[in-house]
């Protein structure tokens, strides 16, 4: 399944937001992506499915 964000109508900082609240399959831990989220005030959740996807969900850390 494919997500697509059409951020076109959408005023900042909605398109961001959107984009970082989706979920993210990868086969590796993608750490340049940890960082600069934590710099910029979002948390992350990652699980390791038995096929090695790492499934890691995106979220705007509480103020």
């Amino acid at each position: 399944m494919t997500t697509v964000i059409d951020g076109r109508e959408m005023q900042p900082p909605e398109p961001m937001e959107r984009t970082l609240e989706a979920l993210l399959l990868l086969y590796c831990q993608p750490q340049p992506l940890f960082n600069i989220l934590g710099k910029n005030g979002y948390a992350w959740s990652e699980e390791v499915r038995a096929d090695g996807t790492r499934e890691i969900r995106i979220r705007k850390r509480p103020v």
